[in-house]
């Protein structure tokens, strides 16, 4: 009974708000990540797998989120954003917080140490993999103006800003992730060759939280294009 209270609550003709409460829910699931490797390269598995379990968490209430606004999303032409953007960005922001439950669900199930000489490196690359995320949620923020609005004036210019930043980052998250790739191929015959393995495929998931962001702003500019 709360549920539904909850969620006729949020719902509305317009489906703005809850594709920003999702991708609040979203980015409060990828944030996680900090403390979770934080935990990791201290080799600390208790915590990590309490901080995994409050990925999980937040994941699936994500996940509640998008299951209601799907089954509640009119498909009337007189909503104020087309049905398809809007189910597009919330696949991609459903790929984000996926992504984050997958990265520590794999760390977690081979109890597996990032070599120390990259930690540094994976810190700042995870840390602007995070930024990007946070950059797409400011813009998602905005769509309610947007919208009232009806995409022009000032607060185009602004959302316009907030994209072409996001995409600054995402290209940021690229040259850090070669650096990253580069520096455990210089090691890598001083490893496991199966952790080796999952640690590109880790980094590649990391990275992937970026490029999800960055298309959920390419599909917002789209918006504002028509």
């Amino acid at each position: 009974m709360a549920k539904t209270g909850y969620f006729s609550r949020i719902f509305s003709p317009s489906p703005v708000t809850p594709l920003q409460q999702h991708m609040e829910k979203v980015v409060a699931c990828v944030e996680e990540l900090i403390p979770y490797f934080e935990a990791v390269m201290r080799q600390d598995w208790d915590e990590a797998g309490a901080v995994q379990g409050r990925i999980v968490a937040l994941e699936h209430e994500a996940d509640d989120i998008k299951n209601e606004l799907r089954r509640h999303l009119p498909s009337s032409l007189f909503m104020p954003v087309d049905r398809r953007d809007v189910l597009n960005i919330l696949d991609l922001q459903d790929h984000i917080a996926n992504r984050a439950k997958d990265i520590s669900g794999l760390i977690l199930g081979r109890r597996m140490a990032l070599p120390e000489s990259l930690h540094d490196s994976f810190g700042t690359f995870l840390a602007r993999c995070i930024d990007a995320a946070r950059q797409a949620k400011s813009a998602i923020e905005e769509l309610d103006e947007l919208v009232a609005t009806g995409f022009r004036g000032d607060e185009v210019k602004l959302v316009t800003e907030q994209i072409e930043k996001l995409h600054i980052t995402e290209q940021e998250t690229d040259r850090l992730q070669v650096e990253l790739r580069a520096g455990l191929y210089a090691i890598e015959k001083d490893l496991p060759p199966v952790d080796v393995m999952f640690i590109y495929e880790m980094l590649k998931w990391t990275g992937d939280l970026a490029d999800a962001a960055q298309s959920a702003g390419n599909r917002l500019q789209l918006m504002l294009a028509k």
